[in-house]
């Protein structure tokens, strides 16, 4: 039983797959979770009473393939300082999407080919590997969706991307073919650049 202490995380998350599929025996494991008042926080995924629960991971463990994206990679990446109100993730198109949005997470689509073009990783605060689009992905998201963003935020995020050392403009126009806004992405990187 006491071998269940080693499946908890540095931030009190225990995840049940891990513990169950290492050998530990359900009823023991789920008689541990009771015994010691962990909270479930998520099908599978439970945290220690004195821990701070991690949204994004817990969101990351409920929807495995999702890659966190839009206001949420703009955030992460510094091309906006105004935190995201919603958690924000991109999925394939056919996923059934009614859930998350019910749970308050904004829900972009793409085509399954597209999902994982320009995904990355980052350990937030909480220590935990969280799939999220790297810049130039960010960008083309930004461009495509430039309709459901506040004038302001959409002109910084590009002026910090422009600024950017870490920039790849190869990259970009790659991706900007992919997703077929390439000829805008050229119109806007002209005047800033």
């Amino acid at each position: 039983m006491e071998s269940i202490y080693h499946f908890i995380d540095s931030s009190g998350h225990l995840l049940a797959e891990d513990a169950i599929g290492a050998g530990i025996d359900k009823s023991s494991f789920y008689d541990f979770v009771k015994n010691h008042r962990f909270e479930k926080v998520s099908p599978g995924l439970y945290i220690t009473p004195e821990s701070w629960s991690d949204e994004a991971f817990i969101l990351h463990t409920r929807c495995p393939q999702a890659i966190f994206s839009h206001d949420e990679a703009l955030y992460h990446h510094g091309l906006i300082d105004r935190e995201p109100q919603k958690p924000t993730i991109t999925i394939y198109t056919s996923y059934n999407t009614k859930r998350l949005t019910q749970s308050g997470v904004k829900v972009f689509t793409v085509k399954r080919e597209l999902l994982e073009i320009g995904k990355t990783t980052y350990t937030n605060s909480f220590g935990h590997n969280i799939p999220i689009y790297d810049l130039e992905r960010t960008i083309c998201d930004l461009i495509r969706s430039r309709s459901r963003f506040e004038i302001q935020d959409f002109q910084s995020a590009l002026k910090s991307y422009v600024s950017r050392k870490d920039k790849d403009l190869t990259k970009l126009m790659e991706y900007a073919k992919l997703f077929h806004v390439d000829r805008i992405i050229r119109r806007y990187m002209e005047v800033l650049l």
